[in-house]
């Protein structure tokens, strides 16, 4: 049995998502998916639309076999960092095969000499210089290997992040690309066409916040939309809702402490301190601190490291050690036999139970291994997470406890 990885963030888990599970089972009709799925916050630094049980759910419904979490501690990260926590996690399981991924051009030749031109020591100088002159790391790259080039499209530059990751630690599994479906990564808006029913989940999330449902919810299977629907009930997580956690912290904390924060440099967090004094909501800091060295998605990331206490010296620890964990969500028969595969070929632990591998207790206790510090970040991510929901604690602050792993037969 040939096994595909998919590294996703499924926020939420839509048609084209589908589409692609349908493409790698017309291509490989037996095959096990393992996805490796970010938890609470996305790339971006928001609060995912749907908890990562009911996003991990959907997708092993959908033609997934098994569902594990990326670590907060990559999965809020930049490009780099995301697809590098991805490619580490999945290389590690022991079993994966093949790394399929969404792209504009699925063109490997293309693709690689990308991925190699921006590892070359000229146009890695480049990709620092960008770096260092601020802006979002998107652009960086994208100049680093070529102004004009295909590798503008957004889901160009996680592919050519994931073959460098392949690359650069010598991950023992082969890339798939396969063509993206129809949607924009960040459209903002469903095409008017009612037999339209494939949109970019940004573009999902925007309908639905603009209380567009109806077209939103006919780009998601039914069973998503049905989740969708009666979250909305409620109230759908809002990242705007952890305005006053921040505050909070940002008036309390010193100047020299926040500095410690990953991300935190070239005086920002005097910026910050500033705009705490006089914002009246999440909105207003971020529009108060971005610029053009520090794009909005940038600060909202930023933002959340400061939430959830990410320092740069244990992002860095974490960077060096890559996933430390294996930890699933969901899985099917399929995924059963794959996860007994994974406990004796895998060069990490997997985990089932939480509290076996961190007990309640330890995280009072001072003396976690790295492996656990790590994980503690996931929790924290869920902790945060249920505060922006509403009511708060949908789910509740320590949901990681008490939720187990999702057996779906098929």
């Amino acid at each position: 049995m040939k096994i595909v990885g998919i590294i996703a963030e499924y926020n939420p888990f839509h048609n084209g998502h589908h589409l692609q599970i349908q493409e790698i089972r017309r291509r490989f009709p037996d095959a096990g998916i393992v996805v490796a799925m970010s938890g609470g916050f996305t790339q971006r630094g928001d609060v995912s639309i749907l908890d990562k049980w009911q996003r991990a759910e959907a997708a092993v419904r959908h033609g997934a076999s098994l569902v594990l979490e990326l670590p907060a501690v990559f999965s809020t990260r930049s490009a780099q960092y995301f697809a590098e926590g991805g490619v580490r996690l999945l290389d590690r399981l022991g079993i994966v095969d093949f790394l399929a991924f969404g792209s504009e051009c699925v063109d490997l030749e293309i693709l690689s000499h990308f991925a190699n031109e921006i590892d070359t020591n000229q146009q890695s100088d480049t990709l620092k210089t960008g770096l260092q002159k601020g802006g979002s790391y998107a652009a960086a790259i994208t100049n680093a290997a070529d102004p004009n080039a295909v590798i503008r499209q957004p889901n160009v530059i996680l592919a050519v992040e994931y073959l460098r990751a392949i690359r650069r630690f010598h991950a023992n599994f082969s890339p798939l690309p396969l063509l993206r479906f129809s949607a924009g990564h960040h459209d903002t808006e469903i095409p008017s066409e009612k037999v339209y029913s494939v949109a970019s989940a940004s573009a999902i999330r925007s309908a639905l916040a603009n209380g567009n449902e109806y077209n939103a919810l006919h780009t998601v299977p039914e069973d998503v939309a049905a989740v969708l629907s009666a979250a909305l009930e409620h109230g759908y997580t809002n990242t705007k809702n952890l305005f006053r956690p921040l505050l909070a912290k940002l008036l309390t904390v010193s100047a020299k402490n926040l500095r410690t924060i990953l991300g935190v440099n070239e005086g920002i967090e005097y910026r910050i301190r500033r705009a705490a004094l006089s914002a009246h909501s999440w909105e207003e800091i971020i529009e108060a601190v971005h610029s053009k060295r520090f794009p909005r998605t940038r600060v909202c990331r930023l933002l959340l490291h400061i939430l959830l206490g990410l320092q740069k010296e244990t992002a860095n620890n974490f960077d060096v050690a890559g996933p430390l964990y294996a930890r699933v969500l969901t899985f099917d028969d399929t995924g059963r036999q794959m996860l007994r595969a994974v406990r004796n070929l895998a060069t990490i632990p997997v985990i089932t139970k939480l509290s076996r591998f961190l007990p309640a207790r330890a995280l009072d206790s001072g003396h976690l291994s790295t492996a656990q510090e790590m994980l503690a970040f996931d929790l924290r991510a869920t902790a945060l997470a249920s505060l922006t929901s509403t009511p708060v604690g949908y789910p509740p602050a320590n949901a990681d406890f008490l939720i187990s792993p999702i057996y779906l037969p098929k």
